[in-house]
């Protein structure tokens, strides 16, 4: 099975026609049906979603039985999600492996012929389905007719299509610093937690819900550690404060919006690692914009300054890193806006681009 990541996902939604049928496997809570939504909503196409897995009715998919009081005979009604003005859909049929057989039947005309209890989807209407895969989920096998019906992808998306996706959905900072320094506690690492027969682990989804419920939060305290214990487990709950007390004293907000010799001062106590963190949090923050135009002067300024600092005091390596990052295509966007406003700043980096080991 091929594996894919996040920008492979969507390049095969766009490139995939509607005849075909599209099968994503992987874990819980990584983000699957969050990009099928956020993508075909750029489309103008509406997304229905089941979980199939917890759907005991047919009637819920295909519709209910009803008599034709005209014919006398006995028809499907529409179901609620019908789409009654002929507008294409994409269908989500999330947890198609944990569904009942009933249920899969329905899926098997639905998947070959792009129809429901003799209704036909209106022309263009895409179908998609995923699947949990792993010892932990309580799984239904599936006929192999059914599975060769669609195209199957593994999507595994990376740490940094999470670090994208988080910094442009605006995720809270010290959740966003953490994952970055441990990178291993993004995607459900095991857990001691198991009482009542429940594994409480942290996956993307529960990273989410911590950084909603931190926003507001400006001193976290360990009440506040307790309750993200509830959401990610007990032993990220304690990492993720031991994490807290090495965080970074000065924000990439600071850094290029704030004096510069501000910075400069709690700069002087970094170390390599912290630079290497640094270079990173500034080229996520960039790549999403998050400033206003009236602010690009100063933004430019800094970074220049911040480039310059390096170099006086000697930290080669944290140059010839920000150069790399530069040299990412995920940044072209980040490249390009330093690139076209400012010359200084490029033409301080071209020595290290020149050399990097690609």
């Amino acid at each position: 099975m091929i594996k894919i990541n996040t920008q492979e996902l969507l390049d095969i939604l766009k490139n995939t026609p509607p005849s075909q049928n599209i099968m994503l496997v992987g874990k819980h809570g990584i983000g699957k049906s969050q990009i099928i939504k956020e993508f075909y909503g750029q489309e103008k196409m509406k997304v229905v979603s089941f979980f199939l897995g917890q759907m005991s009715d047919p009637g819920d998919l295909i519709g209910l039985m009803n008599k034709n009081e005209k014919s006398g005979l006995s028809e499907f009604l529409p179901p609620y999600w019908w789409p009654s003005n002929g507008q294409t859909i994409v269908l989500f049929l999330d947890e198609l492996n944990r569904a009942r057989p009933e249920i899969l039947q329905s899926v098997m005309d639905l998947t070959l012929n792009k129809t429901l209890a003799g209704k036909k989807l209106p022309s263009g209407s895409r179908i998609i389905s995923a699947v949990n895969e792993g010892d932990e989920y309580q799984i239904t096998d599936l006929d192999p007719s059914l599975v060769s019906r669609f195209n199957i992808y593994e999507f595994v998306p990376t740490l940094e299509d999470w670090l994208f996706w988080a910094n442009k959905n605006k995720l809270d900072e010290r959740v966003i610093a953490f994952i970055q320094k441990s990178p291993g506690s993004l995607d459900g690492m095991e857990s001691n937690d198991r009482h009542y027969g429940l594994n409480k682990t942290s996956d993307r989804r529960a990273w989410h819900r911590v950084s909603d419920f931190l926003k507001p939060i400006k001193n976290i305290n360990d009440v506040h550690i307790k309750i993200i214990a509830g959401i990610v487990g007990v032993t990220e709950a304690m990492n993720f404060k031991k994490n807290l007390a090495t965080t970074l004293k000065i924000s990439v907000n600071k850094l290029l919006l704030a004096s510069f010799k501000e910075s400069q001062k709690i700069l002087k106590g970094f170390q390599l690692q912290d630079f290497i963190f640094m270079n990173e949090q500034i080229m996520y923050w960039l790549n999403d914009a998050p400033y206003k135009k009236s602010q690009k002067s100063t933004i430019l300024d800094n970074l220049h300054n911040y480039l310059v600092y390096l170099k006086k005091q000697k930290w080669e390596e944290a140059v010839a890193h920000l150069a790399s990052l530069m040299e990412n295509p995920r940044f072209a966007k980040v490249t390009g806006f330093v690139l076209v406003e400012s010359e200084d700043i490029m033409e301080d980096l071209v020595d290290y681009i020149k050399n990097i080991e690609l």
